[in-house]
């Protein structure tokens, strides 16, 4: 028969270990995307770029994949904000909620970087695109909040030592 604690502890793993593979999974996605898109902006030489740069066929495949990429980016922010919300409401002890936070973090970090490519690879002028400007706020929103639960409030109320 099994403790409550290794109960609790086995289900934390299985947790942990399920976000590892899901998180892996989505990078995956998300390099496949970048990966793409980065083919679909190699005929600009510098950013912002000039429209006439391109012909209209490299264009239309970089209108393509940014819009890919940029789909991906709210798809993936929805899904990183229904997850902060699971750890949060979990009853795992703190320091577990921490480590599922790290992993999520770390996540966010390296797609972040390549979400980025969104604001600086892009035409110039650039038409204003109301749903990537709210995914991004989205997104550092679910990573502010995934940052203040690995500080912890104590760690907010603790002012540096002068």
């Amino acid at each position: 028969m099994s403790t409550p604690d290794a109960t609790a502890a086995s289900a934390f793993d299985k947790a942990r270990t399920g976000l590892w593979v899901s998180l892996q999974k989505h990078l995956a996605a998300v390099y496949e995307a970048e990966g793409a898109f980065a083919q679909a902006t190699a005929f600009a030489e510098t950013f912002p770029f000039a429209g006439s740069s391109a012909s209209p066929e490299q264009l239309a495949e970089y209108w393509l994949r940014r819009n890919a990429l940029r789909d991906l980016f709210t798809d993936e922010t929805a899904q990183l904000d229904t997850l902060n919300k699971a750890i949060r409401s979990k009853g795992y002890a703190e320091a577990e909620k921490k480590q599922l936070y790290l992993l999520l973090l770390g996540y966010m970090d390296i797609a972040a970087s390549i979400f980025e490519r969104l604001h600086a690879e892009v035409p110039k002028p650039l038409p204003k695109d109301e749903e990537l400007d709210e995914t991004t706020a989205r997104f550092d929103r679910v990573r502010k909040f995934a940052r203040l639960n690995v500080k912890g409030i104590a760690g907010l109320l603790s002012l540096p030592a002068r």
